[in-house]
């Protein structure tokens, strides 16, 4: 039976299903490991089982000590540095490490390989520093800290915070183990870390363009727009597949609106291209994003590490570790999140301005109230700092390894940022969906679109219309639980 596909839209329910599918059944990982077994029995020089690693390559190891070159690599390679990876993509580490490993190509031991079965089944998440990976080799730091618990070292996650994985392991039964020919190599060789921040923040990104495009049409509504950019005949001339998704959301979320009935005959010529262009600039950023998504999903689905074992008995020593193709299209997907955010901004600032009968900074009275000035200046800030997140980490290198890994990719770096940017994007979306409501109110009795109305009312549902100061960070924060959920897009009509 051919393993589980896992893919970037069911990320998590794949991981599982692949994590189970592994439980019951490791025939690959056994038949790979015997080839191993052969080739050293054999006595060839095999790249890093026994001979030492990088530059170290022409040294060679002798068989009484192969378990102890393993040992030591997973401690001389743990040197990860900052702020801890996040508990849930530390989880899809492990799991994207054991996908991998059982597909059959990388000659691990079966007691290596169930012990992290172990640590999956029993839930138990090693600490993993997000820092001290290049990208070239795989993320060798990162996935060392990973799997450092096997052998006793290292921390896992519990309720209270880290806590030593000898006293975890033990609380569970288990001890340290000892590592076979190879194993250390297999286990920290791979694209992990990079696939994993990336599947994480791709999986998110399909709810969230939905969701820009919910704001963009609250915004063009409240701001009295024109749907006549969203013809399908534009996009049918220019046939980029993510213009015309978008187009085809804004229309059918302003379906049935007496806004737009009701300036018809305004004319108006022409919106700021923050609303004119959204088809443009969101069907741009969808399709960066599914690029971007196709390339960690052929990823998911790879053998990143080395060398590699194949059915004939050749043990291959390639590059297959090597996360450029993670590094460009991440840093691309960085790039398309920001403009998503860019215009976003746009679209909160036009509706501070007063247009068409709005109150300029949307209340009544202002000068004693600011109204809604500084969440503008909010979305400002983190748009800038995208900016400069946005600088492509893909275009680095840095030799290490005394020469021997002389180009490296650096997509460690493009991974980590890839989620700032992210998470900077998400509180732009919140703020602009807080102001595109508080404007929307201004126009009743007038009702917006189906969509646009039903979004608006599950706003209004949370917290209420504002005409004082208050502490804005209290409504923004029940927004933000909106848009990361699901609630907002199923009311809309685009879950």
């Amino acid at each position: 039976m051919p393993p589980p596909r896992i893919t970037v839209r069911d990320l998590h329910a794949d991981l599982a299903a692949s994590a189970a599918r592994l439980r019951a059944d490791a025939p690959a990982v056994a038949a790979s490991r015997a080839r191993v077994e052969a080739a050293v029995a054999g006595g060839r020089a095999l790249y890093g089982v026994n001979t030492g690693f990088g530059a170290l390559a022409h040294k060679r190891v002798p068989d009484d000590q192969l378990h102890l070159l393993q040992r030591n690599l997973l401690l001389s390679h743990a040197v990860g540095v900052g702020e801890p990876v996040p508990v849930d993509i530390t989880r899809v580490m492990l799991r994207l490490k054991l996908h991998a490993l059982g597909l059959g190509y990388s000659g691990v031991s079966l007691p290596t390989f169930r012990r992290l079965l172990d640590f999956d089944r029993l839930n138990l998440t090693p600490v993993v520093p997000s820092r001290g990976s290049v990208g070239a080799s795989g993320d060798l730091a990162p996935l060392a800290h990973l799997c450092l618990p096997l052998i006793g070292y290292g921390e896992f996650w519990a309720d209270g915070g880290p806590v030593p994985a000898a006293d975890a392991l033990r609380t569970h039964g288990l001890g340290p183990i000892e590592l076979a020919a190879k194993d250390g190599l297999a286990l920290i060789n791979g694209t992990q870390l990079m696939s994993a921040y990336g599947a994480f923040v791709l999986e998110k990104c399909v709810r969230l363009a939905d969701l820009f495009d919910l704001a963009a049409a609250m915004s063009l509504e409240a701001l009295q727009g024109s749907i006549r950019p969203f013809d399908p005949r534009l996009h049918a001339v220019r046939p980029h597949p993510g213009h015309g998704v978008v187009a085809a959301n804004v229309r059918r979320l302003l379906a049935d609106s007496e806004i737009l009935e009701s300036h018809r005959d305004c004319g108006k010529v022409q919106d700021p291209y923050c609303l004119r262009c959204v088809p443009q600039v969101h069907g741009a950023g969808r399709d960066a994003l599914a690029y971007a998504a196709g390339v960690v999903e052929t990823e998911l689905n790879a053998v990143t590490d080395n060398p590699l074992v194949f059915d004939d008995g050749d043990i291959v020593s390639g590059g297959n570790f090597h996360g450029q193709p993670l590094a460009l299209a991440l840093d691309f997907a960085a790039i398309a999140l920001a403009e998503y955010a860019s215009i976003s901004e746009r679209r909160v600032y036009l509706l501070l301005e007063g247009h068409d009968g709005l109150p300029k900074l949307l209340m009544r009275e202002t000068g004693l109230n600011s109204g809604f000035m500084i969440p503008q200046y909010t979305a400002a800030a983190l748009v800038s700092e995208n900016k400069v997140l946005c600088h492509p980490a893909s275009v680095d290198s840095i030799p290490t390894s005394l020469g021997q890994e002389d180009h490296v990719s650096m997509g460690s770096v493009s991974a980590v940022k890839l989620l700032r940017v992210f998470e900077n994007v998400e509180t732009v979306l919140a703020i602009e969906v807080l102001t595109a409501s508080q404007a929307l109110d201004y126009r009743l009795p007038l009702r917006p679109g189906r969509g646009v109305e039903a979004a608006h009312r599950l706003v209004r549902e949370r917290l209420p219309h504002r005409e004082a100061d208050y502490l804005f960070r209290d409504d923004l924060q029940r927004v933000f639980e909106l848009v990361r959920g699901r609630e907002l897009l199923d009311a809309a009509g685009l879950g």
